[in-house]
């Protein structure tokens, strides 16, 4: 199952997508019914699971063959009446085993069983989610975890006519869990778009996606005079900044600023100094042979979105899916 829900983590989900369709993937995964419709509105046939479909859109999911993840009984029961004209409609159980986010309760099995050998629809796949599978620290909690998914297993398997799919692993999950809980399916999410989430293997996955700019405009600053809102950042010596078309409306937030964040212009590393804009930002060139035009590099291959989030304490995945979509996406090979 690849995951391209929040634009394919700031991607482009359609393209990646038709892409992946042509690789054999078996299923997508979106959060949201209005992912799940741009993707069959551009030509995706597989399909399509909504993780976290929302009662307001349930025809709508029917409409365009989309397949829900049922986490409650009120989205059953929801879902159960909308569906009355459907002939073992598909859809996905989900199961809290220690998120505590979405998902039945292994308590709730002999109900929700009950209920569904008395509908016409087709439980196609069982899953949970692991909380902790990229901290090997947290060893026990997941084990734990995938100990209390093999009982629902167990008890889904033996109450059913038929076999559904079961899954479990998410990318660390893939990486660290695959002999103890590989079932009948995995979930890559931000693996397919180049992290590990762990420095052991990073390092053998690639990036896909580069984010780059350009130099809008260089200033030279003498001791004393500020940079940007608020005198964010004051020179105490002679220095260049160049003046750089992003921002925080497009996703580089202000958390950034202050010298916490870099990009990268010749390969040299130039520090942003003072605030985050909303459309630009500022970095110190002082010493960089560059000029308006040039080229400038947040994160790709070197640096990683990884490591250029860390600057921020932050992670990859809240970097790359902020990405406005008002940056232009060029899909190169």
């Amino acid at each position: 199952m690849a995951v391209v829900k929040a634009f394919a983590y700031g991607s482009d989900a359609s393209q990646l997508a038709l892409y992946l369709e042509t690789l054999g993937v078996d299923y997508f995964a979106v959060a949201y019914t209005k992912e799940g419709i741009a993707l069959r509105k551009s030509g995706v046939k597989t399909p399509i699971i909504v993780l976290h479909p929302l009662e307001v859109h349930l025809n709508d999911m029917i409409k365009f063959q989309l397949q829900p993840s049922i986490y409650s009984f009120s989205v059953l029961e929801s879902f159960i009446k909308v569906s009355e004209e459907q002939d073992h409609y598909p859809i996905h159980l989900k199961f809290n085993t220690g998120l505590n986010r979405l998902g039945f309760g292994a308590d709730e099995l002999p109900i929700l069983l009950e209920k569904l050998n008395l509908q016409q629809l087709q439980v196609a796949s069982v899953f949970s989610h692991l909380g902790a599978s990229e901290d090997l620290n947290e060893k026990d909690f997941s084990l734990g975890q995938i100990d209390a998914f093999k009982k629902i297993k167990k008890e889904i398997s033996a109450s059913l006519s038929y076999k559904p799919l079961f899954h479990l692993l998410n990318t660390s999950g893939i990486l660290n869990y695959s002999s103890e809980a590989e079932f009948d399916m995995v979930r890559s999410g931000i693996g397919l778009y180049g992290f590990g989430n762990d420095s052991r293997y990073d390092s053998a996955l690639k990036p896909i996606a580069s984010l780059k700019s350009i130099i809008s405009q260089i200033h030279h600053l003498e001791s004393g005079e500020s940079v940007g809102y608020n005198k964010g950042y004051t020179a105490d010596k002679p220095m260049t900044t160049a003046t750089i078309p992003i921002g925080h409306a497009d996703g580089i937030s202000r958390q950034y600023g202050q010298g916490k964040g870099f990009l990268t212009i010749k390969g040299e590393k130039c520090p942003i100094v003072g605030n985050v804009c909303m459309d630009m930002l500022m970095i110190d060139v002082s010493g960089v042979a560059c000029q308006a035009g040039d080229e400038v590099l947040i994160f790709g291959e070197h640096p990683t979105a990884a490591e250029f989030a860390h600057t921020a304490s932050t992670i990859s995945y809240e970097l790359i899916t902020a990405i406005s979509q008002r940056i232009t996406r060029r899909i190169v090979s």
